[in-house]
């Protein structure tokens, strides 16, 4: 692999760890439908102001999002948002490609206490201990995941 191929997946994997956080994610979409104050997003999401600001803070310095003064507070907005939307968009169908193996996952998917959530199947535990998931939504069986995780 080329030195110069080395750093732009190394750019890559910056901008998608920019992605990486279900609040920055959440920030993203509300910031899709226009500028918002940090008050605002606080409200709509639920999260502590310095919670919103350290991810607004993430994506800023990603050149996700910018912002400008209004007033005393500042209006934040997507810098890029027809690309974003359309990089979201990409996702959410390699996500509903990919059925619940992302949610499934060992390493990255979704801790044990949210294996219920809607639209996700709960693993069962097969005759060997280990827990296999039942086949996902799309219509593959998923691999064993270890019990002892």
């Amino acid at each position: 692999m080329a030195i110069k191929e080395a750093e732009a997946l190394a750019v890559a994997g910056c901008l998608f760890h920019g992605f990486s956080d279900a609040s920055r994610l959440a920030i993203v979409r509300h910031l899709a439908l226009g500028e918002h104050r940090v008050v605002e997003l606080t409200e709509h999401l639920g999260l502590a102001q310095s919670t919103v600001s350290k991810h607004l803070a993430c994506l800023r310095d990603c050149g996700l999002v910018d912002s400008r003064p209004q007033g005393r507070a500042s209006l934040f907005r997507l810098t890029h948002p027809e690309a974003t939307m359309e990089l979201l968009s990409a996702a959410e169908r390699l996500l509903s490609l990919t059925g619940d193996a992302v949610a499934l996952c060992p390493v990255y998917g979704l801790p044990k206490e949210n294996a219920g959530t809607p639209g996700q199947r709960i693993p069962k535990t097969g005759a060997s201990g280990r827990r296999t998931a039942e086949t996902g939504a799309s219509g593959r069986r998923m691999a064993e995941v270890g019990a002892d995780e």
